[in-house]
């Protein structure tokens, strides 16, 4: 008979995965939320966008299910600091791979596990900034520069995370680009604003699946063409080099995007928020 982990990760559409994981979490309790699948589809898309050299289906079940032991009650402290130590044993009991449990516990940094992994680092950029745009019961979500500057100039300053620069201009790509809906929103936007529309997980699946999905991808596959041809357009027409696939013009401009050196964020905006989160 197959394992649940052979059932998941043989379910390549992101949607139905969603659901299988959602079914997973009303038979076994385990933690399973609409931010958890807010994580998914920008984990899908930053991996797909930036051209990452990672298993994505991989990633984005490990998106889905690394907080499968977390708890609501931040007073719990001890639990907080063991919680994706103890979702990777739990996933190892479902048939899970000792590398997939791996991955899924470096969603933080409470185990210390080394050395850390491509697909580790995504998550906990995905989980760290999507907990920071999101409200809380303590307090009002950030807003995109807040929680980017909040990030990696506190959360992860000395943290080492190899896709934070990478990750800082994807997320200000999205939420600089935009789809037509009744106006025209940015992406990023309009993915927090269905978050916190849709009345439980289900129908933020089904929103995302049925009606949203498809356009975010159109939309970013197009400022991803511009991009690629403008780069083009500034090379030698005269050039002997072989044209190149669409796949390594992509992974081309997810390089250069990477040893980009400019600062997101002048040092004026850092200090004032940084400031304003210390009062």
């Amino acid at each position: 008979m197959e394992d649940f982990a052979s059932y998941i990760l043989n379910e390549t559409n992101l949607p139905d995965k969603m659901i299988i994981a959602y079914y997973l979490s009303r038979k076994s309790g385990i933690y399973f939320d609409k931010a958890i699948v807010l994580k998914a589809e920008i984990t899908k898309l930053f991996i797909r966008f930036m051209a990452l050299d990672v298993d994505e289906n991989e990633v984005v079940t490990a998106m889905l299910l690394c907080n499968c032991k977390k708890v609501e009650n931040a007073q719990k402290i001890g639990r907080l600091e063991t919680y994706a130590k103890d979702g990777a044993e739990y996933l190892s009991t479902l048939g899970f791979s000792k590398h997939f449990c791996k991955i899924c516990e470096e969603v933080n940094r409470y185990s210390q596990s080394t050395p850390r992994d491509k697909a580790g680092d995504i998550l906990e950029l995905v989980d760290q900034f999507t907990g920071l745009i999101l409200n809380r019961i303590e307090r009002e979500a950030f807003t995109t520069e807040e929680a980017l500057v909040i990030l990696k100039e506190r959360n992860l300053k000395h943290s080492d995370n190899r896709y934070i620069d990478v990750f800082e201009t994807f997320i200000k790509e999205l939420d600089k680009i935009t789809i037509k809906d009744v106006i025209d929103v940015s992406i990023l936007k309009k993915m927090v604003h269905l978050h916190n529309k849709e009345a439980n997980v289900k129908t933020f699946i089904v929103a995302l699946s049925n009606t949203y999905d498809e356009k975010f991808e159109t939309a970013l596959n197009k400022s991803l063409k511009n991009k690629t041809n403008a780069i083009l357009s500034e090379t030698n027409d005269n050039s002997t080099e072989p044209k190149k696939s669409n796949m390594e013009r992509m992974k081309e401009l997810a390089k250069e995007t990477t040893k980009a050196s400019r600062a997101l964020f002048s040092e004026e905006t850092t200090r004032r928020v940084l400031n304003k989160k210390a009062e």
